[in-house]
């Protein structure tokens, strides 16, 4: 018997109609890598903004008044007992102790005029905004003097409280005074502010791309943006001391945290990027790139929070520009 040749027919109406293109499953694409986030940044910022418990701050204030009174007893007994034994001795060991009290003195002071110049600076901001709410050009003028008085030993901005002095006259609005003295006064200080911006966002976006150790860079990103934060504050004439730029960096960065503005969005990715260059380098540059501007949006934040006024319509710094201009050249055009 013969093998039968031919089209083999095979009957679908037992199975039911037969499913369209549209009906069947998409096909499965392959996994992509994910985009960068920015991980160190949002590390560093959270680290930065965390507020320690009440219970972890009445534990170390009770530990450093514990061992502030055992080292107090120890060095009295030690100083007395060496006045016994060696008076010579003893009593040098005695200036000494003088001496260390005395720097530490000087060290609260200083410290305590760096809260009283950061008070000033945020006194001065708040009195603006209530003067630009209520047009208020006799509240205007009071915040010019205040800022003329600020600034009035820095050579830095002999020229522009001259000129400010010239055109104040001038002026009949509260907006367009303190334009004005933002213009003449600020514009330099802005300047140099965006500058120290830039500077901490590309030593952010760098040590993120090429160094590979773990957790280095989260210790650059913090240590980064404290560094960046403190310089703006000294620009704007707040210089802040060890306690005040921790203070200052913790403000900031609650701020940024609470608002959301330490992630990464498709704004900040495509005005970084242009949505596709992030695609075409590694994920490690990726994430530099991220980090760097975030960097650029924290200073961005600090220059608004040390700025003894408001930034005007269109003055505002942008986060892309300074991100452009500190990367150009860093990782290819």
């Amino acid at each position: 018997m013969s093998k039968r040749k031919g089209p083999v027919l095979i009957d679908l109406e037992a199975s039911g109609p037969a499913p369209t293109p549209a009906e069947a499953p998409p096909v499965p694409e392959p996994d992509l890598p994910a985009p960068p986030e920015g991980r160190a940044m949002q590390t560093a910022a959270s680290l930065a903004a965390r507020r320690p418990s009440r219970l972890a701050r009445l534990f170390w204030g009770l530990a450093l008044a514990f061992l502030g009174a055992v080292i107090s007893i120890a060095a009295w007994d030690f100083a007395t007992g060496l006045m016994t034994r060696m008076p010579v001795l003893g009593y040098a060991v005695t200036g000494l102790g003088a001496a260390l009290l005395l720097v530490l003195l000087l060290i609260a002071l200083r410290e305590l005029a760096a809260f009283s110049r950061l008070r000033r600076m945020d006194d001065l901001h708040r009195a603006a905004d209530a003067a630009l709410a209520n047009d208020d050009l006799s509240a205007a003028r009071k915040v010019v003097g205040g800022l003329t008085r600020l600034y009035a030993a820095r050579e830095d901005t002999a020229w522009g409280r001259e000129r400010l002095a010239e055109r104040q006259p001038e002026q009949f609005d509260a907006a367009t005074l303190l334009t004005l003295a933002e213009d003449t006064l600020l514009a330099p200080l802005d300047a140099a502010a965006e500058r120290e911006v830039e500077a901490a966002a590309r030593q952010v976006a760098t040590v993120t791309a090429l160094v590979p150790l773990a957790l280095a860079d989260v210790v650059a990103a913090l240590t980064s943006n404290l560094r960046m934060i403190r310089r703006i504050a000294e620009i704007y004439g707040g210089r802040s001391g060890a306690l005040g730029s921790w203070q200052l960096t913790r403000a900031v960065m609650s701020h940024l945290v609470a608002t959301g503005a330490v992630a990464v969005g498709d704004d900040l990715i495509s005005s970084v990027a242009g949505g596709s260059v992030l695609s075409k380098i590694s994920r490690r540059f990726g994430e530099g790139v991220v980090n760097g501007a975030l960097t650029a949006r924290v200073g961005v934040a600090a220059m608004e929070v040390c700025r003894p006024l408001p930034f005007s319509r269109g003055k505002r710094p942008s986060v892309t520009g300074l991100v452009r201009r500190a990367l150009t050249g860093l990782f290819g055009k």
